[in-house]
């Protein structure tokens, strides 16, 4: 936890020395998703992930 702590802690000075890469990071995650909460779900999850993103990939695809 210490390790993500200090990682958070540069986030924040790198915010306040440029404040707009935070606008940029926050509407990247508006439009785009934080995919990190895909990851964290268990196997059924992951599994239900998997299978629209590779249903997805298909129907674009033979589109």
């Amino acid at each position: 936890m210490d390790n993500r702590d200090e990682q958070e802690k540069k986030q924040m000075e790198e915010y306040k020395k440029k404040p707009l890469i935070n606008m940029a990071d926050s509407m990247n995650r508006s439009v785009i998703g934080d995919m990190g909460g895909l990851t964290k779900g268990g196997c059924l999850v992951r599994v239900l992930t998997m299978v629209i993103i590779v249903g997805l990939l298909i129907f674009l695809l033979l589109k």
